[in-house]
């Protein structure tokens, strides 16, 4: 029931390849996000942070004039080591966490609505509930007073179970990736109302679609093998969709990115142009299978995921002998908690996962980057980035 209504989740850039300047800002968006989350509506709402969500901040800084790009000093915290630190100020970290939020009611409803876990029992469902309403209602009034309008995703959201419902063998894939592009459309077309640059939103609303897009196929390719073990719906199983013609698909979108993000007017590209445009397929390679986008990456390790989210990035990594046991929704947000206060999510070698148990690699611990130089703005298949000031190319370039 609308349980792949996807929007974040497939960005996480490595330290290495970013290098130290780009590192340094991409950790500011992230902060920055996480603490939007709390000051627009409360502790526990900094749960909703994620990796894609900072894609929002991102894009609206890039296209922001220099003398307009808000910084402040944020006190100690947990996940950096209890070091202070330079973050993210300004509407875009606010955007970016009134649509994270938005979207993490929507994710805890469809849990709600599939009776997950202890949500299968009806007063842990009917609380779960009533956070999921107070996440929705106050999404609305944040993104209000940026003149954004969260009933756009809670709309798409509230399609995609009638959408899959009537889908079937024969069903084109995009009709039931339509609700999330919609969505991730015009997130990423505010960013151009919020730096007044008004005459990005068009390709920045085409980025934003294919965008989605990426996002729901990597999550059914990912998912895939999971959802048929427990009888759960796949799209790519439900439309008979062949993974060639998902990845077909994936492709498209990226080289769509690319061109969009060229009609785009920004004003300091560098971030945004790394994540979209090189992280981005490296994902992509990952969902798919496709080997270690890193040289660091060993075969037998596992790459972690969001540290807020429970899920590996790719199915074909090998588990740990570890017997993982899984969590319910409840029990995982403490645990998450207690994660994050103690270092653990960004500092330990190894943890368990809050939600499904399975062991997870700290933060600090992971490598994705270049050392075999597979950097590709070096000759990126036609993708013009001379010039393009993406610091930490191991290339050189």
């Amino acid at each position: 029931m609308g349980g792949h209504f996807t929007m974040f989740g497939m960005v996480r850039p490595c330290a290495h390849s970013l290098g130290e300047k780009l590192k340094s800002r991409w950790m500011s968006h992230m902060c920055g996000l996480c603490l939007a989350l709390r000051g627009d509506h409360g502790q526990f709402a900094r749960i909703a942070t994620n990796y894609d969500g900072i894609v929002i901040s991102v894009l609206t800084e890039a296209q922001t004039p220099r003398e307009r790009q808000g910084r402040r000093l944020a006190g100690p915290c947990a996940l950096r080591g209890m070091r202070t630190a330079r973050v993210s100020n300004g509407e875009g970290a606010r955007l970016a966490g009134a649509v994270s939020l938005a979207l993490a009611a929507v994710k805890v409803r469809d849990h709600v609505a599939d009776g997950d876990g202890m949500l299968a029992r009806r007063p842990v469902a009917v609380a779960a509930g009533r956070v999921a309403s107070g996440w929705a209602e106050a999404a609305h009034r944040s993104a209000a007073g940026l003149g954004f309008d969260t009933g756009v995703l809670l709309a798409a959201a509230a399609r995609q179970p009638g959408i899959e419902a009537l889908a079937g063998p024969g069903t084109p894939l995009l009709t039931v990736t339509e609700p999330t592009e919609t969505a991730t459309a015009a997130a990423f077309a505010h960013t151009a109302f919020l730096a007044d640059r008004p005459h990005n939103a068009a390709p920045l609303a085409e980025a934003g679609r294919l965008f989605g897009r990426l996002a729901h196929l990597l999550d059914a390719v990912e998912d895939q093998a999971e959802d048929a073990a427990r009888g759960a719906w796949n799209p790519l199983t439900a439309t008979a969709t062949p993974r060639a013609e998902a990845r077909r698909l994936a492709d498209d979108a990226l080289r769509g990115i690319r061109l969009a993000l060229a009609d785009t007017d920004f004003t300091d590209p560098a971030l945004a142009h790394r994540l979209l445009v090189h992280e981005l397929p490296r994902s992509v390679d990952r969902a798919f299978g496709a080997g270690p986008a890193c040289a660091h990456q060993r075969p037998d390790t596992p790459v972690p995921g969001n540290p807020y989210t429970q899920d590996p990035p790719g199915g074909d990594a090998p588990e740990s002998p570890r017997t993982p046991s899984g969590r319910g929704f409840w029990a995982g947000c403490g645990v998450f908690l207690a994660l994050g206060c103690t270092c653990r999510l960004c500092c330990a070698e190894e943890y368990e996962g809050p939600w499904s148990g399975k062991v997870r690699h700290g933060c600090c611990h992971y490598a994705d980057c270049c050392d075999l130089c597979d950097c590709d703005c070096c000759g990126c298949d036609g993708c013009g980035c001379d010039g393009c000031g993406c610091d930490g190319c191991c290339c050189d370039c």
